[in-house]
């Protein structure tokens, strides 16, 4: 949480942060500064002292909302840097920061640097920066960040804004699954009332739709995959393709908040009218496996165990596993879960990395989605729902589906 950031900053070794970038589709920024609307900002954060939102004249009004303390670049005046540089722009940057930096009473030291930027410009501007006040070493953390680590448990009023996510999520889906089979045939191909079949396109369009009219996104795109791609995990679908009965269809659907809010991530697998007895089988033995280890997780727990305990699980059910064969791209072959908040994929980590020392500690969100994949045989299925830790040690699905296989036409 953010109450243990300092915390966090001490135990590395790091005397500050500096998160750059914009707010929007910026996790990091978004976390310290709200839903403010900044199309460019930085945010320094010394350990121990209150953020410092650095922001343009422009944006003075969406600098309020945030309720942190604020500086306009007024104060470093870009036309003055650029004369002092001899008209070098990355010097002109460097020179801002070195000013701002500076000012904080911050020459020397270690700098932490995150966010979302144009690594073409960031990386030279850091370069000099870095020769400009050598005293200070600049810090990129990489995927185990200092705010990744706070983000990795939530408070209640986040966890909140992905139950409600959630809720959208589940709207959706239900409407979805009527829109489907609602649909006339014709040799067994879901058809439109133009005469025309009905294609992954045009579901996701009204997908999109749907979400927008609740306040939400899906910036990664939705997997809506039948058929091959449905055994491919990250396949997002061919729009073109047309809808059929008894092809398994994964469902992967992860909205936001509109303009980078929080997330909720969800999935479930179909197939329409019928499915046939392969799939029916694959089906049941990932759904006994999301069971058994719906079961099992505990508090405290080490997340990369339950990675461990999945590819057991399928192993004694015939299936190829990664803990087998970590190249294998059939049977269970990804993690088995990930932490969801203003990153679809976050802390806390459940993969089989030696460095990996994540538990389910109470206040995380994160998913559980075991899946199995055939692509030869043309079936994927794939379960997922978003849980809560709570702060008692229990854990919470944030919200309710049915796990239905399949859904019968009307």
């Amino acid at each position: 949480m953010k109450s243990d950031l300092d915390a966090i900053l001490q135990a590395r070794g790091l005397d500050a942060l500096l998160v750059v970038g914009p707010a929007a589709h910026n996790p990091q920024m978004t976390y310290l500064t709200g839903s403010a609307l900044l199309l460019h900002a930085d945010l320094l954060k010394k350990r121990g002292a209150e953020p410092v939102l650095y922001y343009h004249t422009m944006e003075r009004g969406e600098a309020a909302r945030t309720g942190l303390a604020a500086q306009s670049y007024d104060r470093f005046p870009m036309q003055e840097l650029l004369k002092q540089t001899h008209g070098d722009v990355i010097e002109a940057y460097a020179l801002r920061y070195q000013e701002i930096l500076t000012d904080a009473g911050l020459r020397r030291g270690r700098l932490a640097i995150t966010g979302h930027v144009e690594v073409g410009l960031a990386f030279p501007v850091f370069q000099a920066l870095s020769r400009r006040l050598p005293g200070l070493e600049l810090v990129g953390e990489g995927e185990y960040s200092s705010l990744l680590q706070a983000m990795a448990t939530k408070d209640a009023g986040e966890v909140q804004r992905i139950r409600r996510m959630g809720q959208v999520t589940v709207q959706v889906v239900g409407l979805v699954a009527d829109f489907l089979t609602g649909h006339r045939l014709q040799d067994e191909v879901l058809i439109e009332p133009d005469g025309r079949p009905l294609t992954i396109g045009a579901v996701k369009r009204h997908i999109s739709l749907w979400l927008a009219e609740r306040g939400a996104e899906a910036p990664d795109d939705v997997i809506f995959a039948s058929g091959l791609d449905s055994a491919l995990p990250h396949s997002t679908g061919k729009e073109a393709d047309v809808l059929r009965l008894g092809q398994p269809i994964v469902f992967d659907i992860a909205p936001c908040e509109a303009g980078g809010g929080y997330f909720h991530d969800f999935t479930r697998t179909w197939c329409l009218g019928y499915a046939t007895d392969e799939a029916l089988a694959v089906y049941e033995d990932v759904r006994a496996v999301f069971t058994q280890l719906r079961q099992e997780l505990r508090a405290g727990a080490l997340c990369k165990d339950y990675q461990k305990r999945a590819c057991e699980l399928f192993a004694a059910r015939g299936h190829p596993t990664i803990c087998s064969d970590p190249l294998t791209q059939r049977g269970y072959v990804h993690g088995l879960a990930h932490g969801v908040g203003l990153n679809v994929h976050e802390r806390p980590d459940f993969s089989l990395r030696q460095a990996n020392d994540d538990h389910l500690w109470p206040g995380c969100v994160t998913t559980l989605e075991p899946g199995l994949y055939y692509p030869e045989r043309h079936i994927g299925v794939r379960l997922e729902d978003t849980l809560w830790v709570r702060p008692d040690g229990e854990i919470e699905t944030l919200v309710e589906y049915p796990l239905d296989f399949v859904l019968s036409m009307r």
